[in-house]
């Protein structure tokens, strides 16, 4: 348990819990403290799926400003900008199904942190964005690049030039977010989705999410040669001999799977 994250789990499910009053900024602790909730979820079995939560008021502000803003260009390219990439992709290398619970604000690093995730749940009142080009700087946590390759290239630039604030509803139309609920429901929905993988044919997700991951770095022929080494390997696993058999003798949709 870190002073500003936590991780609970409950029923399969692991919430990584920020909580720095008042906006969850992302100071160097809490994104060290992050990676280390990371490493926890990926190595615990008994998770099935991660909800990624900043409270009731809101999913985390952005990076700590204060602590950014007397740093110099030697000491941001060094460990403070390294960090940076290295917590965020820390949670986007989880190997189970990660869904962001999000809540008032998810702005710069707070939507860089939401961006690690497979889905992401905004309240109705939410407001998202990549603000830092008001700062004189750029998203520095895989604002560039995560955000691009979910919502293209053109959407993206319009946020990251302007810095604009993003409603719930038209986070949901252009693919930013997955589903809008109210804010009230907003983490109760996201830990009813992340039950839905719980249970499930553990090795079969982890291979589909770091397929279809890896997959986006690359070429087809390349992202088909990764598909099919994965999908080979799951013929050594429990899973698909029990799998398989259940199709094959009660019909599809009846197999109880172990994750192994």
């Amino acid at each position: 348990m870190g002073e500003f994250v936590r991780v609970e789990v409950e029923d399969g499910v692991a919430t990584i819990r920020l909580d720095r009053p008042k906006m969850n900024a992302l100071n160097a602790q809490v994104q060290r403290e992050l990676i280390d909730a990371a490493r926890r979820v990926t190595e615990d079995d008994a998770v099935g799926a991660v909800v990624l939560y900043g409270g009731e008021r809101v999913f985390a502000a952005g990076a700590d400003i204060k602590e950014m803003a007397p740093m110099t260009y030697a000491e941001m390219s060094g460990g403070p900008s390294e960090l940076l990439q290295e917590f965020t992709r820390a949670l986007a290398a989880i190997p189970k199904p990660v869904i962001a619970a999000i809540t008032g604000y998810a702005l710069g690093g707070g939507l860089e942190v939401a961006l690690t995730a497979d889905f992401r749940v905004v309240g109705e009142g939410a407001k998202v964005g990549q603000p830092e080009i008001r700062l004189g700087v750029i998203p520095g946590a895989g604002g560039t690049q995560r955000l691009t390759r979910l919502v293209g290239p053109a959407r993206a630039k319009d946020l990251v030039f302007s810095g604009r604030h993003v409603a719930a509803e038209e986070a949901l139309a252009i693919g930013l977010a997955d589903r809008v609920v109210p804010d009230a429901d907003v983490y109760a929905e996201a830990v009813k989705w992340a039950r839905t993988f719980v249970g499930g044919p553990a090795v079969a997700i982890r291979a589909a999410k770091q397929a279809i991951d890896a997959g986006l770095e690359v070429d087809l022929a390349t992202g088909l040669e990764i598909e099919r080494v994965q999908f080979a390997a799951l013929f050594g696993t429990e899973d698909q001999k029990n799998g398989m058999r259940s199709f094959i003798e009660e019909g599809p949709g009846k197999a109880t799977f172990t994750g192994r």
